[in-house]
């Protein structure tokens, strides 16, 4: 049987050296699928990369958290920002903000709207999935926003995060992308039967990613997702800003190695797209 993996880069368009290493993997690699930032610095610019790649699948990197400012005003989504105008800095911070009541789902609304509007009318992307930066889709209040968003947009495939991590953050995670599995599948929308991403990331180098193919193998899934983070140049002053410890050229190396290529192909994974879900309901894939 003929298995379908996809490789999704994500954090397009935050900074060029990001860009340019998710390109060359997908070039010269095994990366698929990217995800656009519509926040980032420089989506605008990179987003034009794009059209050069018809084979490379894009999907929206909606955000509500981060050093970059949201792309509606304070004003029109007051839940969403701080004192000094942005979103909240990290996951942490926002589910602290939403636990006590302070997020409103409209504000969410409004923000991931203008975002999907940057990327395919001022960016003019086609969109085959939706994704959260951080996995903030995950939070039930947001599911909610998300999954209404992907259907009124026509995005009919979305990520389904999950963790297989020991300990209570692990459980927790493991509960909620359950709920919104439940979520996404009354809605009609498509998900990777496996994932992997949400444990490693920033940390995908060779052996991890082969260790990582060898389970989602085993594990018997029709269709996987790997989510992954790569990027080049070590001098890419614009990463300063992002202190998340990514190891992203360690990342490049591996995606674009032929030992991971082989190891792909011998567990016999086809590699593609979210467009080539398979859809339960016998509905075709948007041309």
């Amino acid at each position: 049987m003929t298995r379908l993996l996809i490789i999704n880069a994500d954090d397009y368009g935050l900074t060029e050296g990001i860009a340019r290493g998710i390109l060359r993997a997908h070039r010269h690699g095994v990366v698929t699928s990217t995800s656009v930032l519509a926040v980032g610095p420089c989506v605008r610019r990179t987003a034009r990369w794009l059209a050069d790649e018809p084979a490379l699948g894009t999907g929206a990197h909606l955000a509500l958290i981060g050093v970059d400012p949201p792309v509606l005003t304070s004003r029109e989504i007051p839940t969403l920002t701080t004192r000094r105008g942005g979103f909240p800095r990290d996951w942490r911070a926002f589910l602290s903000r939403a636990s006590a009541g302070r997020i409103d789902p409209a504000d969410v609304e409004r923000e991931f709207s203008a975002q999907l509007e940057r990327l395919t009318g001022e960016c003019g992307l086609r969109l085959t999935h939706l994704d959260t930066h951080q996995h903030l889709h995950l939070w039930p209040p947001v599911s909610r926003v998300f999954v209404a968003l992907a259907r009124r947009w026509r995005v009919r495939a979305v990520r389904l995060p999950s963790s297989r991590a020991r300990g209570p953050k692990g459980a927790g995670i493991r509960h909620l992308s359950g709920r919104l599995a439940r979520r996404t599948s009354a809605a009609g929308l498509l998900n990777p039967e496996a994932y992997a991403g949400l444990d490693e990331a920033g940390r995908l180098t060779l052996p991890r990613l082969m260790t990582t193919i060898d389970r989602l193998a085993a594990s018997g899934a029709a269709t996987v997702e790997i989510n992954c983070h790569p990027g080049e140049g070590c001098d890419d002053a614009a990463r300063a800003r992002y202190s998340w410890g990514f190891h992203r050229a360690g990342e490049l190396a591996a995606l674009t190695s032929r030992e991971l290529r082989d190891r792909i192909a011998r567990h016999g994974f086809r590699t593609g797209t979210y467009a080539d879900l398979p859809d339960p309901a016998g509905r075709p894939s948007p041309a």
